[in-house]
């Protein structure tokens, strides 16, 4: 099937938001699949998330800016203790990314 196509039919049937998984990315910790998020989160109207391959804050900042994802999993990140959660908002707020202040 094709992506986008599946995630417009899952919005149609009443989806509110797409939870978006790169298969290929997922566990490499060398970031998310860019252009595919990009792709759907332009193509649908409901918010998405990425996941699958984030290793470094920087991913996370491309990941919003240039995949226009909504949210975005960390779990490697935080669970083999690469980094916290309040390292990884203060890198985001330093690049401009809207977080929510609690840690």
């Amino acid at each position: 099937l094709d992506a986008v196509e599946w995630a417009k039919k899952g919005v149609e049937l009443g989806a509110g938001e797409i939870l978006l998984t790169s298969m290929d990315a997922d566990g490499t910790k060398n970031g998310y699949e860019l252009n595919l998020t990009k792709m759907i989160s332009d193509n649908v109207s409901v918010p998405v998330v990425a996941s699958g391959g984030a290793g470094r804050p920087e991913h996370l900042r491309d990941v919003f800016k240039n995949g226009h994802a909504d949210a975005a999993l960390i779990a490697s990140m935080v669970h083999y203790g690469d980094y916290t959660v309040r390292e990884i908002k203060e890198y985001l707020r330093g690049a401009s990314i809207p977080v929510r202040s609690d840690f």
